[in-house]
Parts: C-alpha cells; structure tokens; sequence
C-alpha cells in the first residue's frame, strides 16, 4: 500500500519552503504520497527541490477548487513537509515523485512566487514529535477496522486486510487517513489531529459517518 510507514532518514526542514496546493490530499509524517506532476510550475518546483532540499510542502486549499488552483487561492496554514524520495520521468515530459512525510508545519509567512510556484516560510516547532515515530495507542482497534471493513464494502475499496490488520498502529491510522476518500475539511481535520489516539477516534467516527450518510460512492479505488 502506497501510504506504508517507512523508517525515518536523514531529515532536512527548510525554513523557506516550496508548497504544492492539492483539495483533498493527504500527506501525514513517514506516510508515503504518490505524485504525477506535469504543469510546468511544479516540474520547476521538483526540479528545484531535487537541486536542493528534496523537500515540499502538502498544503490544502480552503475551498474546493477545480484543477489548476489558481496561484492566490487561500490555503490552510497547516501543512506537512514531505522529502522527494523515489523520482522518474516519463517519456511525455511528467515527473512520478513519492514524498515521505518529515514533519508537519504551520506557515509563518508567504514569500515571492519562484519560477510559478509558491514558497512559504515554515515553522515546525509545533510539531516537534512528528519527527520520531509515534508510539500512541489506538483506543478501539478493532471498531476501527469494523468502521473500515464497512466503508470499503460500501465505497468498493479493495484493501489486503492481513496487511492493514499486521499494521502498527500508526501504520494503519496513517495509511487509512491518507488513501480514504474523505472530504478535504476531513482530510485537514486528520492533518491535526494531535497523534494516533485523537487521529484513529477521529478516523472511525468520519468513516462511520460516511457510511451513515450514505455519501459515499460505488466506484472501485485500489
């Protein structure tokens, strides 16, 4: 599963930060994000981070917007710092990038644009845990994944549950957060939710909602 835990490296937390507004991404710390990159600015912004830190930043829009987000959209000021760890280029000019999530951030202030793309300056400091794998318990697994096994039969999500049921529990909360289709307010309210505990309750009761709602659709996602 794309979004597995991985064992940390070396970490780099540039104070002047690239971001890359996607509605409805998630990227949580040691989570992994598939990327397809193809506008031009942020074939600069890889190549740029390639050059230098590796790193980005996933930031949200506060609205919904139709693709490409324009570059004054307003965006949540918590984000997370992913660092460029796998990276090929395809015969049509796009880039297929992996980030590892480092740390999340809250933007302290936004910098010129640089070659289209648009630059922040970081703070971490209130994340200074993300940087260490977290050990926090999650209250009822097993309503989890009777909240999970739920959700994927009624939106057609096929998932290996021997995998996710071997999980750490962070591995799961962080794998399940990132590859759920849930709204992008969902999405953030994950993003800061304080650690596994807070984020696994959270995810459960969004996931039982959903499919109470009847909000969801049938489509089959891998």
């Amino acid at each position: 599963m794309s979004s597995a835990v991985p064992r940390a490296r070396r970490v780099e937390l540039p104070e002047n930060l690239p971001i890359f507004p996607l509605s409805g991404v998630l990227l949580l710390p040691r989570g992994r994000l598939p990327l397809n990159i193809f506008e031009p600015r942020y074939l600069n912004m890889t190549d740029d981070a390639l050059a230098g830190s590796r790193t980005v930043g996933i930031v949200q829009p506060l609205e919904t917007a139709p693709d490409p987000i324009r570059e004054t959209a307003e965006v949540y000021e918590t984000g997370c710092a992913g660092r460029v760890t796998s990276f090929s280029e395809t015969p049509d000019g796009r880039y297929l990038i992996t980030l590892t999530g480092l740390s999340r951030f809250r933007i302290a202030s936004e910098l010129s644009l640089l070659r289209g793309y648009r630059r922040v300056v970081a703070e971490y400091s209130p994340f200074a845990s993300d940087l260490e794998e977290d050990p926090g318990r999650i209250g009822d697994r097993p309503g989890l994944m009777a909240a999970v096994r739920t959700y994927f039969k009624v939106t057609g999500i096929e998932a290996d549950f021997e995998a996710l049921e071997a999980a750490s529990n962070e591995a799961l909360v962080t794998a399940l957060a990132m590859i759920c289709p849930l709204e992008p307010r969902d999405k953030q309210a994950l993003l800061e939710a304080r650690g596994v505990e807070d984020r696994s309750a959270l995810l459960t009761s969004l996931l039982t909602f959903a499919v109470q709602g009847n909000t969801t659709s049938g489509e089959t996602r891998h």
